[in-house]
């Protein structure tokens, strides 16, 4: 190159940015060129703010609802009460103890409690192709659609993954938060995916008898003292996975006309 130049491009909120420039051309930029490149500023700027704008809101709602729902978000699905009926997976799980964590440590501590948690039981949804919701207090909602396949088997398997890295995640005992374990619910059924909430403040999420189940069976897992408790129109989604799964009966569940059958995951699929 023979010649560069940087040009500052002002944006609309007043923030100063730089635009640079370089060319081959023997003798370099001549005073035309500059003039026409400050020609074009004011439009390389406002095309430069709107990408920049949408990869920042793209970013922002990927971080807080999740990179589906923050699509679906982004295009413009923000009416309250729109939404569809999907066929999912349910995952809904808590962490255990979480009250007498609260009462015991410091606030700092607390709060990287859950995060190494979240860490730790996120991560293999978002592996295996499962979509995280929100997180409630310390508790975290998913969904994997069954439109993806073996939907349910991945569910499974992000399970396995989740529990064996609570077991290692502090394996020395050095945490003062001490073993962390978690109580998780996995059902199948339909649910309603879309905007809920007041006229001014919208929440992105999933509901329907099919959520209220996981939910109640979330509250057996700990009243059995079991770490993943699966309703059986997931089992029978899994039965490639029948024998890592101990059928635990039926069980009458708060708000839930029939007794559901139950399971709980054993092995390792």
């Amino acid at each position: 190159m023979t010649d560069y130049v940087a040009m500052p491009m002002t944006f609309t909120d007043g923030t100063r940015h730089a635009c640079t420039w370089a060319t081959a051309r023997p003798g370099g930029f001549r005073a035309a060129d500059l003039a026409a490149l400050g020609d074009l500023l004011p439009a390389l700027a406002m095309a430069t703010e709107i990408r920049l704008s949408r990869r920042i809101a793209r970013n922002l709602l990927d971080a807080y609802v999740g990179r589906h729902a923050g699509a679906r978000i982004l295009a413009g699905e923000i009416r309250r009460g729109s939404g569809a009926t999907v066929r999912a997976a349910i995952w809904q799980c808590d962490l255990r103890d979480f009250t007498t964590i609260v009462e015991r440590l410091p606030r700092d501590e607390v709060i990287a409690c859950l995060n190494a948690f979240f860490d730790t039981v996120g991560a293999p949804v978002e592996a295996q192709g499962g979509e995280i919701l929100k997180f409630i207090g310390d508790g975290m909602l998913a969904i994997f659609p069954l439109e993806e396949e073996a939907a349910c088997h991945r569910a499974l398997r992000a399970a396995v993954d989740a529990r064996r890295g609570l077991a290692s995640l502090d394996p020395e005992g050095r945490w003062s938060a001490g073993p962390l374990r978690f109580a998780l619910a996995l059902h199948v059924g339909d649910v309603m995916y879309g905007n809920i909430g007041t006229s001014a403040r919208l929440d992105f999420t999933v509901i329907g008898p099919a959520v209220n189940v996981a939910a109640r069976l979330q509250q057996l897992a700990k009243d059995l003292d079991r770490d993943v408790l699966i309703s059986g129109p997931f089992a029978g989604m899994c039965a490639c996975d029948a024998a890592f799964l101990e059928p635990l009966g039926r069980f009458p569940l708060r708000g839930v006309p029939e007794p559901v059958e139950v399971f709980a995951l054993t092995g390792e699929p």
